[in-house]
Parts: C-alpha cells; sequence; structure tokens
C-alpha cells in the first residue's frame, strides 16, 4: 500500500525541497516541518504542500502534529548544519530519535531517512551519530528506507566561482586519492520519493549515486577546462598539511570549545579529501565505483555549464570547504 499523506522533515533545505516536488509530484499530500521563525524557502509556494512550525527536539511539540494528521509516513532530510559534535547529536540523532518515538506512538508504519554513504567508514561524530539512529530505525519495527547517496552536485561547486576568475583549483594530494558518483538534488529527491512506492527499496540501507562514472578531482578539472575553453590551474594540497593544522586546533581545543569544533571541521575537511564517496568493497579492501549504483540523468557537466552560465547556483550552504 502506497504512503499518501507524508510527513517531511528537512524541507527547508535543497534535496528537502527537491524531495518535497518529487512527492507532490507522485501525489502525496505533503506536510512539511519547520523550526518556529524558520525559513520555508522554495517550498512555500509549491501545490500540495502544507507547513506546520515546531521544535524537532521537543516531543511535546511533534506529538499532536502526528496524532491529529493521520500520516502514512515520515520522510526525513534533516541533518545537522555543520557537523559539530554537539550539533550532530542533537539534530542527526536526538531529534531523528524524537520523530520515531513520536512516529511509532502515532501508528505511523513507515519511515525513509536520508542519510550518508560516508557512515560506511565512520570517523567522525555525525557519522557516528547518523549510525546510531540508523540501528535505532532498523530496530524500531517500523518499514524503512535509509539512502545513503554519494556527494552532491554543490558540495563539488564549491570552487567553481574561483576557477571561473582566473584562480587555480585545489587539490588534496595528486587530485585523485577521491572519487564520487555525484547526484543531482532533483535526482535525489526522486530517488528518496521513490522509497515510499518500490518494494525493492523497503526495509533495506540504499546506497546511491549519480549516472556515469566516477569522478575524481581532476576529472572535475579536466569538465571546467573543456567548459571554459582554457587550462585550469591546479594548485595541491599536501595532506599532512591538514593533520598539522587540526593537531594544533586539538591542542588549542583543551582550552577552548570554538577551537575544538574547529578541529572537527578541519577533520570533516580531510576525511572528504581522502576518502572515496563509493561503496566500500570490505572484502577488496577498497572503494568500488562498479558496487556504487547510479540513479537519474542530471550530470555534473551540465550543472558545471549552468553555474559558469548564471543559469544556476551552487547553493553551498555549509557545503563551502575551500
Amino acid at each position: 500500500m502506497h504512503a499518501k499523506t507524508v510527513l517531511l522533515f528537512g524541507a527547508t533545505g535543497t534535496i528537502g525541497r527537491a524531495t518535497a516536488a518529487a512527492l507532490t509530484r507522485r501525489g502525496r499530500s505533503v506536510t512539511a516541518v519547520r523550526r518556529p521563525g524558520g525559513n520555508q524557502g522554495a517550498v512555500d509556494s509549491q501545490p500540495g504542500v502544507s507547513w506546520v512550525e515546531a521544535d524537532v527536539t521537543d516531543p511535546a511539540a511533534l506529538k499532536p502534529i502526528m496524532d491529529a494528521s493521520g500520516f502514512d509516513a515520515v520522510v526525513s532530510c534533516l541533518a545537522s548544519r555543520t557537523g559539530a559534535p554537539a550539533e550532530a547529536w542533537a539534530i542527526d540523532h536526538e531529534a531523528h530519535i524524537t520523530a520515531l518515538e513520536a512516529a511509532k506512538a502515532a501508528g505511523i508504519s513507515r519511515f525513509v531517512l536520508l542519510s550518508a554513504l560516508c557512515v560506511q567508514r565512520p570517523k567522525l561524530e555525525f557519522q557516528k551519530a547518523k549510525l546510531a539512529f540508523e540501528a535505532a530505525l532498523q530496530s524500531s519495527g517500523l518499514t524503512y528506507a535509509i539512502v545513503r547517496p554519494t556527494a552532491f552536485f554543490k558540495s563539488l561547486s564549491g570552487q567553481v566561482a574561483r576557477v571561473q576568475a582566473g584562480k587555480p583549483f585545489l587539490v588534496f594530494g595528486d587530485g585523485r586519492l577521491t572519487a564520487c558518483k555525484p547526484i543531482s538534488d532533483r535526482d535525489l529527491g526522486r530517488y528518496i520519493a521513490g522509497c515510499l512506492s518500490e518494494p525493492d527499496r523497503q526495509n533495506r540501507i540504499l546506497p546511491i549515486g549519480g549516472p556515469g562514472p566516477a569522478l575524481t578531482p581532476m576529472d572535475q578539472v579536466a569538465i571546467l577546462s573543456d567548459l571554459l575553453g582554457r587550462a585550469v590551474p591546479v594548485r595541491r594540497v599536501p595532506v599532512g598539511l591538514m593533520s598539522a593544522i587540526i593537531a594544533g586546533l586539538d591542542l588549542a581545543g583543551l582550552f577552548s570549545a570554538r577551537a575544538k569544533d574547529r578541529a572537527e571541521f578541519a577533520r570533516i575537511g580531510r576525511y572528504y579529501g581522502t576518502e572515496s564517496m563509493l561503496v566500500w568493497d570490505e572484502a577488496a579492501g577498497r572503494y568500488s565505483s562498479e558496487a556504487t549504483p547510479e540513479f537519474g540523468h542530471d550530470t555534473v557537466a551540465r550543472h558545471y555549464a549552468r553555474l559558469l552560465a548564471g543559469e544556476a547556483e551552487a547553493g553551498l550552504g555549509d557545503h563551502g570547504v575551500f
């Protein structure tokens, strides 16, 4: 039986907006939750989407919403904005636990979670927080889908403007340490929405990437060079430099909470600079492009072309690293 009425968390983000659009196109009635005083964004004008305000960390705020509306499913695109440890555990874990318990109490039987592929090799606090909730969802008794996407287009867009201005593209090491199959917000939103109707996506962890071969940072340089009609210069950043910065911030973090958070942000940057966003093949001990599923039609090359032409915005938010 397909879910007809959906409660959507994280709807003000770019992926949440794309998911809301995909759900309504499939005939779902969507109620989107925003924090009190928050910004609805572009979803506000979408037909079939209504809004409620609630503190997602407050069980008393969520319970009456779920009890009163007879939802068939919960879809969550909610995530911590920065990955700072306290925020990660508050949002990626505790807020989701609150939503899950409220859903169970209201008799809602389905829950779709947007997670992240990077949790398969957890080294950071936000990854551990996500995994802790994934485990709770799997043992909840609800029909679930846990979507683990690879890199987003916006996470690969942070250097387009600087390259267009003639500045070099920054890479860690030789620029081939990592690879990913980036997926657009639109394609990811369609995939998430499909988890409510596709039987083979139920009660599963679902890694998903976009179409085409895996891309390294140097592949991104090649795409930009082709689009700009000139060679894009490259500046290589030693991984050891980031490690030295982290060591210094860890030391400062013994005396400053702000420095402690900055050390975690630096660790996040190093992680994404050294770990591929592809499915990890445990037996082979490597990331596997072949094992990483593909979905959708949007490509990074077309996205870069639109950015360079001023037809789209990068929408970086907290994804702007450089």
